[in-house]
C-alpha cells in the first residue's frame, strides 16, 4: 500500500463514525388502538400526551405515535392489533372500552399494553387483579357502568316528574347483558318504568331518539360505553332537539351542551394511561404497576341546557354539584 492509499483509508476509518452518527435515529413506536375513530377526541388526545410528557417523551421527538381505528366496527380491531404485532411497537395503548384493549390481549402476550377507563378490568378478563395484573397488560379503571344505578338515581330527582325513564346501550359491548340487568334493578328500586333501547351506531341512535319522542319518555339514561363517547355531539344535539333530559356517563358531555353527567374524568384517565406507557419505555415492566382507580367522581350540571328546557335544577341538586356551567 503507498502513501496515498493509507492516507485516503485513514480518512474513511475516521469520517465512518461521523456518518453513522448522521444515520436517523428510530424513535420508540407506540400504537394507540381505537374502538372508535382513528383519531383521538381531543380529552383522550390531550390526556394521554400529558402523561407522556410527564415522563420524558414528546411524540415526534424522542416518540413516534401511531393510530388505528375501528369506527365502532369490533371485527376489525383483531387486524388492527395484528398490524401494530407485525410492525412491531413499543407499546399499545388502547381507547374505547374494554373491546379494543381484549382485542390488544388476544394479539400478544408480549409487547405491552395499557387501557384506559375500562370498567372492571379483572371481571373482563383483562389482568388477573388490580393490585397484581400480571402479564403485559395493565392500566386504570373506569368506573363507567358500576356508576349507572346512581346516575338513575339522581336523574330521578333531576326529573322527579318522570315515571318512564329510558336508557341507550350498546348491544355489541362486552358484558351488555350484565349492564342492562344493572339498570334494570336500578329503576325498579327507584320506581321508575325503564325502556332499554339497543343501539351499536350512529343511525340506531338517531332511530332511539325517534322512539323515545314517540313513547313519550322524556328522560333518558345513555349508558356507559364508548359508541356513545365516540357520538357526543350527535347524542348531546338529539337530546336537545328533542327536548329531553338526559344523564350521561361522563362529564366531557356537559361541557359540550349535555345536560347532567356523574363520573370520573376521561381526560384524567388518559393522562394516567400516558403515564404507564412513558414508565414501560422507561423500563418498568406491566406486570408490576397496578390497575389505577379513581379517586374523585364529579356531578356536573350545564344550567344553560336546563334553562333551554325549561327544567328548574332542584337546590338540593345544584348544592352537591361539582361543576355547574352558567
Amino acid at each position: 500500500m503507498n502513501r496515498r492509499e493509507f492516507i485516503t483509508g485513514l480518512a474513511g476509518a475516521a469520517a465512518w463514525p461521523v456518518a453513522a452518527l448522521a444515520q436517523p435515529r428510530v424513535l420508540p413506536l407506540i400504537g394507540i388502538l381505537n374502538s372508535g375513530t382513528e383519531q383521538l377526541r381531543p380529552d383522550q388526545f390531550d390526556g394521554l400526551h400529558r402523561g407522556l410528557k410527564e415522563t420524558g417523551f414528546v411524540a415526534g421527538t424522542n416518540v413516534t405515535v401511531i393510530s388505528r381505528g375501528a369506527d365502532d366496527n369490533y371485527d376489525r380491531l383483531p387486524a388492527l392489533a395484528a398490524e401494530f404485532v407485525r410492525l412491531p411497537v413499543a407499546v399499545i395503548a388502547t381507547a374505547g372500552g374494554p373491546v379494543a384493549a381484549l382485542a390488544a390481549k388476544a394479539a400478544t402476550s408480549t409487547i405491552p399494553i395499557v387501557f384506559a377507563a375500562v370498567s372492571d378490568p379483572v371481571k373482563s378478563g383483562l389482568v388477573a387483579s388490580l393490585n397484581r395484573p400480571g402479564g403485559n397488560i395493565t392500566g386504570n379503571a373506569g368506573f363507567s357502568i358500576e356508576l349507572d344505578a346512581k346516575r338513575l338515581e339522581l336523574l330521578s330527582e333531576l326529573a322527579p316528574a318522570a315515571r318512564a325513564i329510558g336508557a341507550l346501550v350498546n348491544p355489541n359491548r362486552p358484558g351488555v347483558e350484565a349492564q342492562e340487568k344493572e339498570m334494570l334493578a336500578a329503576a325498579k328500586t327507584a320506581g321508575r318504568e325503564l325502556t332499554v333501547l339497543h343501539t351499536g351506531d350512529s343511525r340506531a341512535i338517531e332511530i332511539a331518539f325517534a322512539t323515545l319522542t314517540e313513547r313519550k319518555i322524556a328522560a333518558l339514561l345513555i349508558g356507559a360505553d364508548a359508541l356513545f363517547n365516540n357520538h357526543r355531539p350527535q347524542v348531546v344535539a338529539l337530546a336537545a332537539r328533542h327536548g329531553i333530559v338526559a344523564m350521561y356517563p361522563w362529564n366531557e358531555f356537559v361541557t359540550e351542551g349535555g345536560l347532567v353527567s356523574y363520573a370520573p374524568s376521561l381526560t384524567e384517565a388518559y393522562r394516567l394511561s400516558g403515564l404507564y406507557v412513558g414508565r414501560i419505555l422507561n423500563g418498568e415492566k406491566p406486570a408490576d404497576l397496578p390497575v389505577i382507580q379513581p379517586t374523585k367522581v364529579e356531578l356536573a350540571i350545564n344550567l344553560k341546557t336546563a334553562r333551554a328546557l325549561g327544567l328548574d335544577v332542584p337546590p338540593s341538586l345544584l348544592a352537591r354539584a361539582d361543576e355547574v356551567i352558567e
